[in-house]
């Protein structure tokens, strides 16, 4: 319920956020540098409550945080009007937002793992709070208008606070994590190198994170068609990872993420030759095929190179590279070419650079490199 109920409110400004900066007059790269503030602050929150997370030995209690600051800073932030205004109390807002999902993650494998079950048969709850707010989210914005997104963003927000007290926190009986022990994951170069591998990839997903509403847009679509668009691709996600634990493990977890990168990369190719909003829509099953298979994979390898003692910290510098680093690139970036080329142009962009990031992992997967590694750590 707290995975289901976030994503929910992460729905809803992950796909209607732009439009809602379009409504107060943004142009495509002012929406651009408002789409990048959370990215940046995510850089330097994730870390930030990984490391209160060890450090005290609780994920609970640090979520129930954030859900507190994300409720109160996003009443203050939807009543800014100007451009510096909406950037400041942005970057107050996303620093209290952005752990929220890397933590209830690093809590449900953690939970999994006890249990002895799939994390993806505890994550997928996410996926289905995403994909039901998409699509009751965007018929009601289609109705009552994209300037009252706030009133479903805070009934979400609070329905998570709520659960959140229902949490099983996770118990550690290890000494408490000091900022020495957190050189251990900046010296790990298996770690370092992946990470950086994964961008060519990751910058790719989050500008389309940002920007298919409104290429969705361009193309004549709606808030209501934006909505189902999230829908259906959430609705796969979901699928896959529900299913996680059937497929998952029959292959080393590089094999999933080259297999993802390559269908990445076919995905934006197709997208930039569409003119039709409803063929989004038609397509937007790659989207588990793609994120899904890529997160699970990505994760699973992340939680092998990482030693237990750090397990949040390593999940929240992972996420500040997914969300964070790329996200910058990809909403700054991004905005700049939707705004003088068109959708269609980013789009090509997105192929090019995830064709370019399959092949990179794939030799790193082929190089003893990348796979000792894994092997090395899972012995442990």
């Amino acid at each position: 319920m707290l995975l289901f109920s976030f994503h929910a409110t992460n729905t809803i400004i992950l796909s209607y956020l732009p439009l809602y900066l379009k409504y107060k007059g943004l142009n495509g790269t002012e929406i651009g540098w408002v789409l990048a503030v959370g990215p940046l602050a995510s850089i330097f929150a994730q870390p930030f409550w990984g490391y209160m997370s060890d450090k005290y030995k609780t994920v609970k209690r640090i979520i129930q945080i954030c859900i507190v600051g994300l409720l109160v800073t996003s009443v203050i932030f939807f009543q800014m009007n100007t451009l510096l205004a909406i950037i400041l109390m942005g970057a107050i807002f996303y620093f209290f937002v952005t752990p929220i999902g890397a933590l209830g993650d690093s809590l449900a494998q953690r939970r999994a793992e006890h249990f002895g079950v799939s994390f993806g048969a505890i994550r997928w709850w996410g996926s289905v709070g995403f994909a039901t707010s998409s699509l009751i989210i965007g018929e009601v914005l289609t109705r009552v208008g994209i300037e009252y997104m706030i009133i479903p963003f805070l009934c979400f927000g609070v329905l998570a606070l709520v659960v959140s007290f229902g949490l099983t926190d996770v118990k550690v009986d290890s000494e408490p994590v000091q900022l020495r022990d957190v050189s251990a994951i900046i010296k790990n170069k298996s770690f370092v190198i992946f990470l950086l591998l994964i961008m060519f990839l990751t910058i790719t997903h989050r500008a389309n994170d940002s920007y298919i509403g409104l290429y969705i847009s361009q193309l004549g679509g709606s808030e209501g068609l934006v909505g189902f668009a999230w829908f259906t691709g959430v609705l796969t996600e979901a699928l896959v990872f529900a299913t996680a634990g059937i497929w998952f493990r029959k292959y080393h977890p590089l094999v999933f993420i080259i297999i993802a990168g390559a269908i990445y990369s076919v995905r934006w190719f197709i997208y930039a030759t569409v003119d039709n909003p409803i063929h989004i829509i038609g397509l937007q099953f790659m989207h588990g095929l793609t994120f899904g298979v890529f997160y699970l994979a990505a994760f699973n390898y992340v939680s092998r190179l990482i030693p237990k003692l750090l397990q949040s910290t390593g999940h929240l510098v992972f996420f500040a590279t997914f969300f964070g680093v790329s996200g910058i690139i990809g909403s700054l970036v991004g905005g700049s070419i939707i705004d003088s080329l068109g959708g269609e142009t980013l789009y090509y962009g997105m192929g090019i650079l995830a064709t370019m990031g399959t092949i990179l992992i794939t030799l790193y997967h082929l190089l003893p490199f990348g796979k000792e590694a894994y092997v090395h750590q899972r012995d442990q």
